[in-house]
């Protein structure tokens, strides 16, 4: 595709008068969507240079077990937040259980936020061919690889930007793969009112625990449905619990499983999601706006939303709660967190001139 697309927006329940989504947001009858003040919400992490504090990292996370219990909140987590993108492995479960026929890598793709390399563009594809469809069929927006290397490759093969390399292009590929399967329209399947996107409400409500009462319009397009951090965590408590449950739904199997054997297919070589499945064995998924959720093996699972929408200290959260609970080795968590935290550095070296760091207040409840 070569037409240009408006960049995408963020959701919202309150959208600019006249905008698409303006009628659907009106009608779930509230005046405005109840997130996390900032004196509600606590300092998560900060980032200092030459000592100073320069940035203060402000949100809320929650830790629940392998029952759903809180067994740390921190900030606002019962406040309604967008988990964006951390809901996609439901969204593949809907896909799954709705028919779709699509390869383990696949679902893993399903449920990923890509970086638009070759291979991921060719997965989606793939899936894609399956059904007799091609890229014009994705009612996602085009878009150009998003690592340095993969665009210069992209450009090299004369290629311009398309909706295969769109972040979230394998989770649009299965959408389409289970209304295909069900003779469903396939020019609405972004709707609200599909069938497939009944499903995958239904399937939300019942790993989260409660039927999402607001709902936006995802940056993809996709119908994007407000919880709690609360229920998103006790969500992939489910998810990332269904590999050793005898009692686990199959598609949730098929769909951890998947993620845990292709993390490449979820984020990309290098990527933080990809490094956390490879090197931790862990659940996690990442979102837009400063959203992460990790789940580990026996239930355990961590919630995090930076409220400025920053993602930067999200794995350092999320994953030194997982850690103090016992859940992930120290000594295992070094290593992963000097590969997914950039360091703060200065000059043409790079040199380290200054640190990320758990708040103060957090780091004394641990």
């Amino acid at each position: 595709m070569t037409a240009a697309r408006r960049p995408a927006e963020a959701p919202s329940v309150l959208p600019l008068p006249g905008s698409p989504a303006e009628a659907s947001a009106g009608s779930t009858g509230r005046e405005e969507l109840q997130v996390a003040s900032v004196a509600e919400s606590a300092e998560l992490a900060v980032v200092t240079r030459a000592g100073v504090v320069e940035s203060r990292h402000i949100g809320s996370a929650v830790l629940v077990g392998p029952d759903g219990a809180v067994l740390e909140s921190i900030g606002a987590p019962e406040r309604l937040m967008f988990p964006r993108s951390t809901l996609k492995p439901f969204q593949a479960i809907a896909s799954l259980r709705s028919g779709a026929l699509i390869s383990p890598e696949a679902v893993a793709l399903a449920c990923g936020s890509h970086v638009g390399s070759r291979k991921h563009q060719e997965l989606a594809a793939s899936v894609l061919a399956a059904e007799g469809l091609d890229e014009s069929a994705l009612k996602c927006p085009a878009a150009w690889p998003a690592r340095h290397h993969d665009l210069r490759v992209h450009l090299e093969a004369g290629k311009t930007e398309t909706p295969l390399a769109f972040n979230c292009s394998g989770k649009h590929a299965a959408f389409l793969a289970a209304t295909r399967t069900n003779g469903w329209r396939l020019n609405t399947y972004l709707e609200h009112s599909h069938p497939l996107q009944k499903v995958i409400m239904d399937v939300i409500t019942e790993y989260c625990g409660e039927e999402p009462t607001v709902v936006g319009v995802d940056g993809c397009g996709a119908p994007a449905p407000a919880l709690s951090l609360t229920e998103l965590a006790r969500g992939f408590s489910k998810l990332a619990a269904a590999t050793s449950r005898r009692d686990a739904e199959v598609h949730a199997f098929t769909v951890n499983q998947a993620m845990l054997d292709y993390p490449w297919a979820v984020h990309g070589r290098g990527e933080a999601n990809t490094v956390v499945l490879e090197d931790l064995g862990l659940t996690a998924k990442l979102g837009a706006e400063g959203v992460l959720v990790v789940g580990a093996p026996d239930g355990t699972a961590v919630a995090v939303k930076v409220l400025d929408g920053s993602s930067r200290a999200t794995n350092l959260v999320a994953l030194s709660l997982l850690a103090a609970r016992g859940v992930i080795d120290v000594e295992a968590l070094g290593p992963v967190l000097r590969k997914i935290v950039k360091p703060i550095t200065g000059g043409l070296g790079a040199e380290q001139v200054g640190s990320i760091r758990l708040a103060p207040a957090l780091l004394d409840r641990l």
